[in-house]
């Protein structure tokens, strides 16, 4: 309501967890710098605490984008399990195929299995743990003994531990001193000093697209002994503040208007910033019962399972050429107006499965290619036809930026995912194909089913082996050195035989311009970018798009 009114281009204080808000305050850049060499070390746990609505989940996402496409990523965010459900919930995050008979056993060895192959493919596999304070004993002792698979030279597997500051007592207890000498990094992330608060609340009207200062000092300084710097709670009392100062014409947010705002949002007044837990607790209890009506969700705390890596598969040479080809599509139904909302009907009214199978038997035959279900996994059925797995987390905005189509992880009203195949845009509008049928809906229909979690195929340069690091030879060096001439970036010599020199810098120019981590290493996203300026085949998001 308040966007125009404000000159803004959407929300600043939404409490999604959108690595593009996240304001990097000192303890922040420490935080994630931990998260980051904790990637780099071999085995072993990473811990990161912290209170509630300090901003780890959003801290994780950020670690997530600029982590090495290399590292293959599960999220999970239910850790009230046994040790054998989490043995299962792995399996299902790294698209293991389970056994018949779930046990331990048979589990603990698909997953070393599954392992193994990651590490030949020069892969790592990183488990990270939302509200670990809730797993038990013997589901830590179960994620210790995990961290004991390796090869003769290798440590198989990552841990990362987020969680509440009780995390750090359940860790010190006797019996678990042997998963507290594994644990390689650890940080406590604090709520925001004061002076960090006024420049959070900065950071997020810029990002939104504000140009002027849009509360005043007091406002700030008030927001911060009422909230005692915890980002959430700003985020909740600063955007019920704006639509105060817009339904009472006001140019900005006022002491007045933020005390009003602090009633109608807390129903509570708070005289010191030491409180500040308290009104933490309140607010929870507003999100759970009157999430609907007053704030959107709260995606922290239900942000789904992340399926953030990238499947190492070689590039087959009896792979058929793939062609750009306008398939006959079935019959749309058209979503009207009129209709019940989405979240009651979908998905089953409407036929979206909730087998990935059948959605990627749709996504190939976009691509071409006929999947036997219940035959292959699909990234295996990819690699024998020239294609690779993308398999991320993100923004749509970072979904539309690779043009290509995506399965996007849903879920419904219990929590249980089911998947879609995104096939087409058209400006808001978005096509889904699912069960032979397609449905054209709003894009905005997503957003309390989807946290960001895609799945795509995309070609690969016929000489690709790999990941292609700053200073190596490769095959791929002169279709490299090609797609960046195309893209107007570079002039071919001839003489490229490393990622060095020119071609580096026009890589990390390419990769800077596109939205990418600058940093020179020729992986999925910045292949798939370079794709697009080259007419390489497959289907395509937008019409008339070369990516």
């Amino acid at each position: 309501m308040y966007i125009e009114y404000f000159g803004l281009n959407e929300k600043p204080f939404s409490i999604a967890p959108d690595p593009r808000y996240l304001y990097m305050s000192e303890s922040h850049q420490e935080a994630l710098a931990y998260l980051l060499y904790g990637l780099q070390t071999e085995g072993g746990f990473v811990l990161l605490t912290g209170e509630i609505g300090t901003g780890k989940t959003t801290l994780c996402k950020c670690m997530f984008q600029q982590a090495p496409a290399e590292i293959n990523f599960a999220f999970i965010i239910n850790p009230k399990v046994t040790a054998l459900e989490l043995l299962e919930t792995v399996c299902d995050e790294l698209l293991i195929k389970k056994t018949e008979h779930l046990s331990k056993k048979n589990m603990i060895d698909s997953i070393n299995k599954y392992l193994l192959q990651i590490n030949e493919q020069g892969q790592k596999t990183v488990i990270v743990i939302d509200e670990a304070q809730n797993l038990t004993g013997d589901v830590l002792e179960q994620l210790r003994l995990l961290t004991n698979l390796e090869t003769s030279r290798h440590k198989l597997l990552q841990i990362i531990l987020l969680g509440q500051p009780e995390l750090r007592e359940l860790i010190r207890k006797p019996e678990l001193s042997q998963l507290s000498q594994r644990i390689t990094a650890r940080y406590h992330l604090g709520p925001l000093s004061k002076e960090d608060t006024a420049l959070y609340i900065l950071h997020r009207v810029n990002v939104a697209g504000g140009e002027k200062a849009l509360f005043t000092a007091g406002a700030i300084q008030l927001i911060y002994r009422l909230t005692g710097g915890v980002p959430r709670l700003i985020n909740l009392l600063c955007d019920r503040a704006l639509l105060g100062a817009y339904t009472e014409l006001e140019d900005q947010v006022t002491r007045r208007i933020v005390k009003q705002a602090s009633k109608e949002t807390f129903d509570l007044q708070l005289k010191s910033h030491k409180s500040w837990w308290l009104l933490a607790a309140t607010v929870l209890v507003l999100i759970f019962v009157f999430g609907s009506v007053l704030i959107t969700p709260d995606f922290e705390a239900k942000l789904p399972a992340l399926e953030s890596s990238t499947e190492q598969v070689s590039q087959s040479a009896s792979s058929p050429k793939l062609e750009e080809t306008v398939l006959s599509p079935p019959p749309i139904v058209q979503e009207s107006p009129d209709l019940e909302p989405l979240p009651a009907i979908w998905p089953t009214k409407l036929g979206f499965g909730n087998s990935f199978d059948g959605i990627f038997s749709e996504l190939a035959a976009l691509w071409m290619l006929d999947y036997p279900v219940g035959e292959s996994e699909p990234c295996a059925f990819a690699k024998t036809n020239g294609l690779r797995c993308l398999k991320k987390n993100g923004s749509f905005e970072s979904v539309k930026s690779l043009n290509r189509p995506v399965i996007l992880t849903l879920y419904d009203d219990q929590g249980r995912p089911f998947y879609t195949l995104l096939s087409k845009l058209n400006g808001h509008r978005a096509l889904f194909t699912a069960a032979e049928k397609q449905i054209e809906l709003d894009a905005e229909v997503l957003e309390n089913r989807w946290f960001g979690e895609y799945f795509l195929l995309w070609k690969t340069p016929a000489d690709f082996s790999g990941l292609l690091f700053p200073g190596q030879q490769s095959e791929m060096i002169g279709w490299l050195a090609s797609a960046l001439e195309r893209h107007g970036l570079y002039k071919v010599d001839g003489a490229e035989k490393k990622l060095e020199g020119a071609l580096l810098g026009a890589l990390k120019r390419f990769q800077f311009i596109s939205n990418l981590a600058p940093d020179g290493v020729l992986g999925a996203q910045t292949i798939i970018q370079l794709n697009r300026g080259i007419d390489t085949p497959g289907p395509r998001l937008y019409e008339g798009d070369n990516g």
